[in-house]
């Protein structure tokens, strides 16, 4: 029996290598001759580093660079299996969890050490670039980034515009062409899954300020500033990017990506499954494991289990999600390409307790050892494993 086991992190619980390395461990107590494959599974937030270094055998890379207030942080990103591709998680250099809650103010955060891991990666031979958009504590629509990458924004006196959210306002020219020339032939895949706009009601700093530390009046001054940045963009370079879908991600740095790097922004989890190969080792499995910390109706937004099972149904396997937790809502899971899902809790505890890695370790090595118990029962019976259409 093959068997191919792709589960997301278990947010502030196990990441998705521990949760696959336990449901293996049950199936194994279950059948010790089942053959067994674990791939890293991320969505394009937090953990894709993470994800796509263990899947393609990469490795990790340690910068110091410019933090989301100025002050120096060690952020890491990683080279992937083929030498040439680094993929970035933003947070790790403009994240809000490097800024203390009570000193979170995104006219003043720069996106600038974005920049400056993107080079960092291009001085070791990366050619392609993938990039998690998500948890930024920035709104400056990426001009730190791109002032780190060798961009120049200037005020109407012609000086250099300083860096965050605030300066926005001021620019009056924008000035391409100093861009690094390894960040020019650099091809960069963004991973975004939302469509918001620029600026307006629906944009960067009205729908994502406030988390950023962001009062009423700062959420105006913000997006203001993102209108006038837009609207240079257009006049200066010739380029529209406020309705560019995804714009407004993580501060206005989807439009950055996608207006002045030419990057593609694309759904998370495609763009995961697409790197590490999954449908290929899809092919040939008898079953998938997927899951994630929770399952829900919006687990078919676009998740990472939902992204796995998709793949499943096209080649119709079996796919099985484990997940912390699965509300009566994930019914709906079943008529998009899940075959069954099971919470892998065992009695009744806390969340505290039951994030904790240990207990959700044993749950879920307990978990899909019983499932395949049950497959390991039904199957004699069978002339074959039913694969489902």
């Amino acid at each position: 029996m093959n068997i191919l086991i792709a589960i997301d992190s278990f947010k502030g619980s196990l990441t998705s290598a521990e949760a696959g390395e336990a449901a293996a461990a049950g199936i194994r107590a279950a059948n010790p001759d089942a053959e067994i494959e674990v791939v890293p599974l991320a969505d394009g937030g937090e953990g894709t580093v993470e994800a796509l270094v263990q899947a393609t055998g990469g490795e990790l890379v340690r910068a110091r660079v410019t933090g989301p207030l100025g002050e120096p942080v060690n952020a890491a990103y990683g080279i992937l299996g083929d030498g040439t591709t680094a993929v970035i998680e933003i947070a790790e250099a403009c994240g809000l969890p490097l800024i203390p809650e009570a000193d979170r103010n995104p006219l003043e955060a720069t996106s600038y050490g974005v920049g400056e891991l993107i080079l960092d990666a291009a001085s070791r031979g990366a050619r392609s670039l993938i990039v998690g958009l998500g948890g930024s504590a920035t709104n400056d629509a990426g001009v730190g980034m791109l002032q780190a990458l060798g961009c120049r924004f200037l005020d109407g006196a012609g000086e250099e515009v300083p860096r965050g959210g605030a300066a926005l306002g001021a620019i009056r020219s924008a000035d391409v062409s100093g861009l690094h020339p390894d960040i020019q032939s650099l091809d960069i895949q963004v991973a975004c899954d939302v469509n918001n706009p620029l600026h307006g009601e629906q944009g960067a700093a009205y729908i994502y300020g406030p988390q950023k530390g962001a009062t009423p009046e700062m959420v105006e001054e913000l997006d203001s500033g993102l209108r006038n940045f837009a609207e240079v963009v257009e006049k200066e370079l010739g380029k529209d990017i406020q309705e560019i879908p995804g714009a407004g991600a993580a501060g206005g740095l989807g439009a950055a990506f996608a207006g002045l790097l030419d990057a593609e922004l694309r759904s998370g989890i495609e763009l995961v499954l697409d790197t590490i190969g999954l449908e290929e080792k899809v092919r040939p499995a008898d079953f998938v494991i997927t899951g994630e910390g929770r399952m829900d109706a919006q687990s078919s937004m676009g998740k990472a289990a939902m992204g796995v099972a998709g793949l499943a149904e096209k080649h119709g396997v079996p796919v099985i999600a484990l997940a912390g937790s699965a509300t009566n809502e994930a019914a709906s899971l079943n008529g998009k390409g899940m075959t069954a899902y099971f919470s892998i809790l065992q009695e009744p505890i806390t969340l505290e307790e039951a994030i904790r890695p240990e207990i959700a370790r044993q749950n879920m090595e307990t978990a899909a050892e019983q499932v395949f118990r049950l497959i390991g029962a039904v199957k004699p019976a069978l002339p074959e494993v039913q694969r489902l259409k």
